[in-house]
């Protein structure tokens, strides 16, 4: 696969002076674009594939097909033409990094260009017409027009129109219904098989939420696939459109055995939620599961510049609050990043007497109980100004990826105290200190990247953390959780009330990085300490 041969030769970039974040490629092209591709370790997505049947290795490269169709969709969302813009760049560094990021703008740069004559990346992306204005379709009837599931588009008279992505992607959504309805014939598990039979007719017709319910009552398949469009993060015009991606997963049963319990505990987490009453009302569902897995294919959105290592779905909030979540740990990309960038980080920004504290246990704790805290809080405003997610708009993926991140930490507190959660509480803390170190690295164009400079922010305020003369930071385990409970009802509060000037003004006001940090974040490029992954994937990495 073409995929396969551009990514497995980024393992063997020498790495380079880092050059600013942002920059574009103007001077000395060689030296800057080895800089901007240092930015990412190659690793190899794997699993036992001894543990599959024989009918799950033939399910696999069905998949994985399909999974390549959504790449390909996602390439037209995120940029346009990819055939057309890949072969009009000559230099096979800047092509492959392009590649990376789907598209010339780069992703942990703040989306800055790094193609010469490229300028801004349009804040919509590819789902609206270009010099379209956010005051044009708000005025425009069109009764789909923020729907997760259309193109805006001009007519032929200059006016608004819309096209479902089932019409705009016909030949991907065949082809890929057809390979899930192959895969489907040969699923064992009942629940997988109807799963993959409600989905392939899901991208046919973008009816999404039959395939989401039966999605959440699969409980004993080895294999998933999550596919379609999912997450609106590309759309940072408004927050409405859904951006085609797909996960290939093999479920980790030993460590799945170990998570079972902790949904259960949400809907009594919920009502001890440091917000006054009104904010916490809605019951979580807890009847969703949370396993591990091993991910063995990224296609599409979740592929694109910061990898995902968790995932927390379906988005659908009727589903949510029906059936909840299903929460999926991805436990063999989540060691890649742990031993490759947040071991190296914490070896250079926490305090020495402190750095034992950083462990893989908390680490994958603290990304699974981000995930199950989606669950919790507010899912629609509490002054009938409708959904959390309506209403926020292009600010509603930084806020809400930042209270997952407050209310996950607020659960290992509550089940650390309960005796639900075994170690030393300062591990997860300290551990999610060098984490934020790890996910602020991603810039203000992700939405995880915005939340963590806003948490940055709001616990330097609160003395959470001080930094040592030696340049490293030491972190203050009681004024940490008091930083937490703020911002925990600062978020909640601003959701429920659906504040879209108060979003606004905490972005404006925190989501940024400031000169001090910005040094700290430089001595980690200087020290070649990548700031994500690339995944050599496929069959001939799985050996099937």
């Amino acid at each position: 696969m073409k995929w396969n041969s551009l990514l497995l030769s980024a393992s063997v970039l020498i790495f380079l002076t880092a050059c600013q974040p942002g920059e574009p490629v103007t001077e000395e092209p060689t030296t800057r674009i080895d800089s901007l591709l240092a930015k990412y370790v190659s690793v190899r997505l794997t699993t036992d594939v001894n543990q599959l049947s024989e009918p799950e290795k033939k399910m696999i490269p069905l998949l994985m097909e399909a999974a390549q169709l959504m790449d390909r969709c996602f390439w037209y969302e995120a940029y346009g033409d990819k055939d057309e813009f890949l072969a009009g760049l000559t230099d096979e560094k800047i092509r492959r990094f392009a590649v990376i990021n789907y598209g010339p703008w780069d992703r942990l740069g703040g989306n800055a260009s790094f193609v010469e004559g490229v300028g801004e990346k349009p804040k919509g992306a590819n789902f609206y017409p270009e010099g379209m204005t956010a005051e044009e379709l708000e005025q425009a009837d069109l009764a789909d027009k923020t729907s997760l599931y259309t193109f805006v588009r001009r007519g032929e008279s200059g006016n608004l129109i819309t096209i479902p992505y089932h019409i705009q992607f016909k030949e991907e959504m065949e082809q890929a219904a057809a390979l899930l309805r192959q895969a489907s014939d040969l699923a064992e598990d009942a629940g997988l098989k109807n799963y993959l039979a409600l989905r392939a007719d899901a991208l046919l017709t973008d009816n999404y939420q039959p395939s989401d319910l039966a999605w959440m009552d699969m409980k004993d398949n080895g294999i998933d696939i999550v596919i379609g469009p999912i997450e609106n993060y590309e759309d940072q015009l408004f927050g409405y459109k859904a951006a085609h991606e797909c996960f290939v997963l093999v479920k980790d049963k030993d460590w799945s055995a170990r998570l079972a319990k902790y949904v259960a505990f949400l809907p009594d987490l919920q009502k001890g939620l440091p917000v006054a009453e009104a904010y916490k009302k809605e019951v979580p569902g807890s009847a969703a599961d949370l396993n591990a897995y091993d991910v063995v294919y990224y296609a599409g959105d979740c592929n694109a510049g910061s990898k995902t290592i968790a995932i927390n779905l379906p988005n659908d909030e009727e589903v949510q609050l029906s059936k909840g979540t299903r929460r999926l740990q991805l436990k063999n990309a989540m060691r890649a990043k742990f031993d490759n960038i947040l071991v190296p980080i914490a070896n250079m920004l926490i305090a020495e007497d402190q750095r034992q504290h950083v462990t893989f246990d908390a680490f994958f704790s603290n990304t699974m109980f981000h995930e199950v805290a989606h669950g919790l809080g507010i899912k629609n405003t509490i002054n009938g100004k409708g959904t959390v997610r309506e209403v926020l708009r292009e600010h509603y993926s930084a806020l809400e990826e930042g209270k997952a991140d407050m209310l996950g930490l607020y659960m290992i507190k509550q089940l650390h105290e309960r005796g639900e959660i075994q170690g030393d509480l300062q591990d997860y803390y300290i551990t999610f200190m060098a984490g934020i170190f790890r996910s602020v690295r991603f810039g203000a164009s992700s939405a995880h990247g915005k939340a963590n400079m806003i948490r940055f922010n709001f616990f330097q305020e609160y003395g959470a953390f001080e930094r040592l003369e030696d340049g490293t930071f030491r972190v203050d385990v009681a004024k940490l959780e008091a930083a937490m409970n703020a911002l925990s009802e600062k978020i909640l509060t601003l959701q429920g009330d659906g504040d879209y000037d108060g979003v606004a003004n905490l972005v404006e006001e925190k989501g940024k990085i400031g000169p001090a940090l910005q040094a700290d974040l430089d001595r980690l490029n200087d020290a070649g300490i990548p700031v994500d992954v690339v995944f050599e994937q496929g069959t001939d990495v799985l050996g099937l």
